[in-house]
């Protein structure tokens, strides 16, 4: 990667498969279509030059000197492409217009609620629930942990893309692999609904449900600590869906926190 000044922005005809990215990577903010961008260029086998635009007056200056309103832009055999959108179309995938129909929400609410059902209802059937001798209180407060993952996974599962976006402001692991962003929400609902059926039940299956909520967990924990507290960055949390005005803090830290704490006790229960 390279950083440019704010009156120079050359870029050559390019060979084939290469293609030359210009996008904003700012010391308080790290443009989400930049990293997807970036994603799709390598993903179809393009060789990335990548810039960066580092402060306000490069990007301005680099607007103004190629006649465009928004960054990211993408440059390839020397043709302007555009930003990310219109490389999703160059590249022959779909891209949501404005007003456009969409039953997302719809199936998002009325899945994951369906799968809610069917886990608690396997999970009282076997009588799984009371029968690890840790006590009706105890049940109570895993279902509500498992209930309230399962929850936020909606609100993420509302609008994928959109939580993407605000994900990859903060998330490490998703600016390295940006379909990290993409996989976050149904890997947490996977979690919510895993331990639902299998609370108190012993099984093996207990493994991946409890090491997914770990590992998600973990990484969100230590990319919003990282974002607030030693960064000290002031970002909106994708917590809730991408369309929220909930500050990143403590509340994204306490669901991580959350899900840290019911992945190492569902692996507990197989250990005691």
């Amino acid at each position: 990667m390279s950083t440019i000044d704010a009156k120079s922005y050359p870029y050559e005809a390019s060979a084939a498969k290469k293609a030359v990215l210009y996008r904003m990577v700012m010391e308080n903010h790290l443009c989400p279509f930049g990293l997807k961008s970036r994603y799709l260029l390598k993903s179809n086998g393009y060789e990335v030059e990548d810039h960066h635009l580092q402060t306000k007056a490069q990007t301005d200056a680099f607007r103004q000197t190629h006649d465009v309103k928004t960054t990211p832009q993408t440059f390839i055999d020397g043709e302007r492409i555009g930003g990310h959108d219109d490389l999703r179309r160059y590249f022959g995938k779909h891209v949501a217009e404005k007003g456009e129909t969409t039953y997302e929400p719809v199936i998002a609410i009325f899945g994951m609620t369906g799968l809610m059902a069917l886990a608690l209802v396997y999970n009282l059937y076997t009588g799984y629930a009371l029968a690890d001798g840790w006590g009706v209180l105890a049940t109570l407060v895993k279902w509500f942990l498992a209930f309230s993952m399962c929850g936020l996974a909606i609100q993420k599962l509302q609008d994928v893309e959109g939580f993407s976006n605000g994900f990859l402001g903060y998330d490490l692991l998703a600016q390295r692999w940006v379909p990290y962003a993409y996989v976050y929400p149904y890997a947490e609902a996977f979690a919510g609904i895993g331990m639902i059926a299998l609370v108190g039940s012993g099984s093996p299956l207990i493994w991946p449900v409890g090491l997914v909520s770990l590992f998600i967990g973990t990484v969100g924990a230590i990319s919003v600590f990282k974002a607030v507290y030693i960064d000290k960055r002031e970002l909106k949390c994708a917590c809730v869906g991408g369309d929220s005005n909930v500050p990143l803090g403590f509340i994204s830290l306490t669901e991580n926190i959350m899900m840290i704490v019911m992945g190492l006790w569902m692996i507990a229960t197989l250990l005691v």
